[in-house]
């Protein structure tokens, strides 16, 4: 039986991922029909798509009332995107850092993960007011970044310069070239969209389910099995992508892109969470993992500074070796 449920975990990982992919490539694509502008889809649709994991993963939890695998999922979510992601592809490579991620992002993310050390600790749980706090932080981040991508666009504008567009790879194969067409049309995008949403939702249940069962049949509370199996398996695609880019040289958003996944992560996933069912916050368990997670963003911002803009190969090693640590102590206190 055990066997069983660990192909319905791989099962229930890959429908997640495709499922994820296939609802981004739906929704972006409706939107682009109803003359939405690529910069929103961009801020909305495909960075709530990288999310969609984690959400359904907690949001799921949440249901089902394993609120250890909710919360844990989060908080191991930031600390494998940081410690592990951000640390094994600063080793193979040297990662570059935005200003505007030193200017914005890196402070965000210490004020979101500040504020659910704060909110956890003041009522033992993340309530349905905590999450409404945390959603409207959320939105408050979202409407300073659509202003000022908007600022950004209006000044390439202005020197004449037009924003580089990601067409993609043209498809080569006819299974391919047939999947770009039928992008075309209206009737397909929705179908894509509610199954990619479909995938998403099934898939979250069926890790959610058999993280549970391995979790009683190895004794391992649902806290452990949170941070390490469900959070390392929802991160697998930042992680796939962000090593494959380092080792290709394609090193310009990966930083970035996981400061928003964090970010996400905390004020979305974290914020519906709480309003579908109270997130236990234990001050002996989830509030280190809080702290960890807090330190883990800290470090990034002082491995950047000090690195002038950059995450040198010192700080992916420092990074690595924290992960390391903080599992061995996982498994061993």
């Amino acid at each position: 039986m055990l066997y069983v449920w660990i192909l319905l975990i791989v099962v229930g990982f890959a429908l997640l991922v495709k499922g994820a992919d296939l609802f981004v490539d739906g929704a972006a694509g409706i939107a682009k029909r109803c003359r939405i502008s690529p910069l929103i889809i961009g801020l909305t649709v495909v960075a709530f798509g990288t999310s969609a994991p984690e959400l359904a993963v907690s949001v799921t939890s949440a249901i089902q009332q394993a609120t250890d695998i909710s919360i844990g999922n989060v908080l191991g979510s930031n600390i494998v995107n940081i410690l592990l992601i951000l640390g094994l592809s600063a080793l193979i490579r040297p990662l570059p850092v935005r200003r505007n991620s030193l200017v914005l992002d890196i402070p965000v993310l210490l004020i979101a993960s500040a504020l659910i050390i704060g909110l956890g600790i003041w009522g033992g749980a993340l309530e349905w007011w905590d999450g409404l706090i945390l959603l409207a932080v959320f939105a408050c981040y979202m409407a300073l970044l659509i202003r000022q991508a908007r600022r950004e666009q209006a000044s390439l504008a202005a020197r004449g310069e037009e924003e580089p567009q990601d067409e993609g790879d043209a498809p080569r194969t006819k299974a391919g070239q047939w999947f770009h067409r039928m992008k075309q049309k209206l009737w397909f995008l929705i179908v894509l969209t509610l199954v990619g949403l479909g995938g998403v939702v099934g898939g979250g249940t069926l890790l959610v389910d058999g993280a549970r069962y391995v979790a009683e049949y190895f004794g391992v509370s649902e806290r452990i099995i949170g941070l390490t199996v469900v959070a390392i398996g929802t991160s697998l695609p930042e992680l796939v992508t962000s090593v494959v880019a380092a080792a290709k040289g394609e090193t310009d958003i990966a930083v970035g892109n996981i400061i928003g996944s964090n970010i996400f992560n905390i004020f979305l996933v974290a914020g519906v969470a709480s309003l579908v069912y109270p997130l236990a916050f234990t001050v002996g368990g989830n509030l280190v993992d809080a702290l960890v997670a807090l330190g883990a963003a800290v470090l990034l911002l002082f491995a950047a500074l000090l690195g002038r803009r950059k995450l040198p190969r010192m700080a992916g090693a420092v990074m690595l070796l924290s992960f390391i640590g903080y599992y061995v102590y996982l498994f061993l206190v």
